[in-house]
């Protein structure tokens, strides 16, 4: 079967590679929703060092999407049931690391092709099956809601019992989906937002409270904190947090950056502060996530808000076009209809 993939060749140049697929032990899937994460900008417009992208291009992008099965070996899944497909692809099993951390496990669009493709050739386990009623635009980014869970899950496991208030650092994306997990994980608890945008702060009306970094009340606590501000700004939503944080509290950084971050280790110690960092997520994470959405269907209706952009996807033109559109967006989603 020859497979259509369109990889990025070079910052901001598409092509379509024509790739002989042999192996029908696994599911075959065609997207049907894909999601452009910043992850991917990074590659299109070349902001990584060029050993980098020497190393790595050409290869297909975009690491969140849902597609439709089209074939299945076996009778674990039908033909025509809606799925998403995981990216991390574990190659070895470890009775204590999680398969997101292991050293070994690949990652695609990454370490290699993503989603970007006319068929994608999965494992049974790197597939969840959907419901059928779920809005497929806001599943197409499930990916992403996913890393939240993991993180989320994690901070449970590693934090006190008093969770009063918990305060989450940055106004984008990744901030807007904790947030609203946190209120529907923890009803009990009051969730601050903490950002610099205005326009985006007021998206967050399900918060308890919003607060500007520059303009936050000397008598304002938390008691536990999650950061998702990242590059060079992490210094400085760090150290508030540090600065706000009540003892023994729990500080979960999600935030990525390219910097070596100083934090000010001297109050992590009188504090006796909880520090821990998560990325990207396994295949428990992604099953959270549906259950979650199953759960609470007004979840959807929030996350929905997320998607700024939409685009039909006939063409590498098309392709090229999303990307720039997404470049261009200070907040939100750009979710494609692959049509491709």
């Amino acid at each position: 079967m020859i497979n259509t993939i369109y990889r990025l060749s070079s910052p901001k140049f598409f092509e379509e590679f024509f790739v002989e697929e042999t192996d029908f032990n696994k599911i075959i899937v065609r997207p049907k929703f894909l999601s452009i994460c910043q992850a991917d900008q990074r590659y299109y417009n070349g902001n990584r060092p060029a050993e980098i992208l020497n190393q790595k291009l050409p290869m297909a992008l975009i690491h969140e999407a849902v597609g439709e099965v089209v074939f299945s070996p076996n009778n674990n899944f039908n033909v025509g049931d809606n799925v998403v497909m995981i990216p991390n692809t574990p190659i070895e099993h470890d009775d204590v690391i999680l398969e997101n951390y292991l050293r070994s496990s690949k990652f695609r669009s990454s370490g290699f092709d993503g989603f970007m493709s006319e068929h994608v050739f999965m494992d049974e386990d790197r597939l969840v099956k959907l419901p059928e009623d779920i809005n497929l635009e806001v599943a197409s980014f499930i990916e992403l809601i996913s890393v939240a869970v993991h993180a989320i899950n994690r901070f449970d496991s590693f934090s006190h019992e008093r969770k009063d208030v918990i305060g989450v650092w940055g106004d984008g994306n990744l901030g807007y989906i904790v947030s609203l997990l946190l209120k529907f994980i923890f009803p009990d608890s009051k969730v601050y937002i903490f950002g610099v945008n205005d326009e985006r702060l007021a998206l967050f009306s399900f918060t308890d409270k919003r607060f500007k970094v520059n303009e936050v009340p000397d008598d304002v606590k938390i008691d536990h904190a999650f950061e998702c501000v990242g590059s060079n700004k992490s210094y400085a939503a760090i150290n508030q947090i540090i600065d706000l944080i009540n003892p023994q509290g729990s500080i979960s950084l999600l935030g990525v950056s390219e910097y070596e971050i100083p934090i000010n280790t001297r109050m992590v110690l009188e504090k006796g502060l909880n520090i821990f960092g998560s990325s990207r997520s396994g295949r428990e994470d992604f099953l959270d996530t549906v259950r979650l959405l199953c759960e609470f269907p007004d979840l959807s209706n929030y996350l929905e808000n997320l998607i700024t952009n939409k685009v039909d996807i006939s063409s590498i033109q098309d392709i090229d076009k999303s990307f720039k559109l997404d470049y261009h967006s200070k907040f939100g989603k750009t979710v494609l209809k692959w049509n491709i």
